[in-house]
């Protein structure tokens, strides 16, 4: 009654050349108001390996979604794939044609006459406008399962989704009286395989409600998801667990909300008043770019430094000479000094560095790549922690600005 399957085509989506958002993109929107994702399926621009993926999909699935080959150029065959495979013809569509007019209006530049033939639709398609582009979709029934069928430009599928497919399902789910719940919890500070360690006592608990570990660089997300016909139900149950694993592993729960933990932390200062500045070496302003992405931080976060080099740790932050001298760089007393000098010339309440090798050069026989200390200063006490990651750099400032901001808020909200 609600089982989806995604068809994703372009040989470019094949060979790497382009992301598959789209299908990203369909499946978390329909997964939210209730719909079960079963399969995502992706083919090249070949005429017979969509036919039978059309048939494959529509063999186990309720509601089919297609993006991608509506274009006008020779290599978009997906129109010709859908005449053909519901033995229908082409029709003019007047309506479409000049929704096609009006944009190549507004942009003040000639139609070619290639749009022109965007207008003419499958016969048996109920067309789906297209706001920000020339090829419109189709909303075509076929012996009880629904196909919608839309361009592959993230931005123009997105407009068909949330203006017009989205909100007709939602209307029909509820209808059909099928519910599906879920809450998110977000965590850092523990990899995946120690967080269901910590769970293993109450795994008989996730037959009943489903359970997934998301795992990235900046945390594990652990999604709790039930679907059925009694919305009270689900809730509780989802509650009830819930309850469970922050009995076990709450320490690293930072949030439930679909929030960053910059943001998290960002409330916390902007509720308290507090002032963040922060010195970074090895992050190179990462942290910074993290923290100013959220809206309003100009509220809470004082200032930012780059002291990549020796000198401008001496002579912006105020570093001891011979701290760096005694102990080097990359150093747990460095690490202090830094977050100490840049909480007092910005007159901050909180101050955090980072200092470390990020590789793939700059290790010693004391200190690998991947080594890290992290700096914390404040009024009333400073420290710093020790990490040790591994040899690739990208990844290196990735984690380094997670666990910078982990021990931040660790810090504000009393777990260190």
């Amino acid at each position: 009654m609600n089982k989806v399957s995604i068809i994703s085509i372009g040989d470019e989506l094949l060979i790497g050349q382009t992301i598959n958002t789209n299908a990203a993109y369909i499946g978390e929107k329909l997964t939210a108001i209730g719909y079960e994702v079963i399969r995502n399926f992706t083919v090249g621009d070949n005429r017979e390996d969509i036919l039978k993926t059309f048939s494959d999909a529509e063999a186990i699935s309720d509601f089919i979604f297609i993006t991608g080959g509506l274009g006008p150029t020779h290599d978009d065959i997906t129109r010709s794939c859908i005449l053909e495979y519901f033995q229908t013809d082409l029709v003019f569509d007047e309506q479409t044609f000049e929704r096609i007019k009006k944009l190549f209006e507004k942009r003040n530049i000639p139609m070619p006459e290639i749009n022109r033939e965007q207008a003419r639709v499958p016969r048996i398609a109920k067309v789906i406008p297209n706001d920000y582009g020339t090829a419109p979709g189709y909303d075509i029934t076929k012996n009880g399962k629904r196909f919608f069928v839309m361009p592959g430009v993230p931005y123009e599928m997105r407009g068909m989704m949330e203006n017009t497919i989205l909100p007709d399902l939602k209307n029909y789910i509820q209808s059909k009286n099928i519910f599906y719940n879920q809450k998110i919890l977000y965590t850092t500070g523990i990899p995946e395989s120690a967080l269901y360690t910590k769970l293993e006592d109450i795994r008989p608990l996730f037959d009943e409600v489903k359970v997934a570990f998301l795992p990235s660089q900046f945390g594990v997300k652990i999604r709790l998801s039930m679907r059925s016909n009694d919305e009270k139900f689900n809730l509780k149950k989802i509650k009830f667990l819930e309850e469970k694993i922050r009995e076990r592993v709450g320490d690293y729960i930072y949030t439930d909300e679909d929030l960053p933990i910059e943001e998290v932390i960002g409330k916390i200062l902007t509720e308290r008043k507090l002032k963040l500045a922060v010195a970074e070496s090895c992050t190179g302003g990462l942290i910074c770019h993290r923290i100013t992405n959220i809206p309003g931080s100009s509220n809470y976060f004082e200032r930012g430094v780059v002291s990549y080099s020796n000198e401008s740790k001496i002579e912006i932050l105020g570093v001891n000479p011979e701290t760096i001298k005694n102990f080097g760089a990359v150093s747990e007393q460095t690490a202090i000094e830094m977050a100490r000098g840049v909480r007092k010339i910005s007159k901050a309440d909180i101050g955090i560095s980072t200092t470390g090798i990020m590789g793939p050069t700059g290790a010693t026989e004391t200190k690998p790549i991947g080594l890290v200390f992290v700096g914390y200063s404040d009024s009333e006490r400073e420290f710093a922690k020790q990490f040790n990651f591994a040899d690739n750099r990208v990844r290196n400032k990735d984690k380094t600005s997670q666990v910078a901001l982990e021990i931040l808020w660790r810090a504000l909200t009393g777990k260190i």
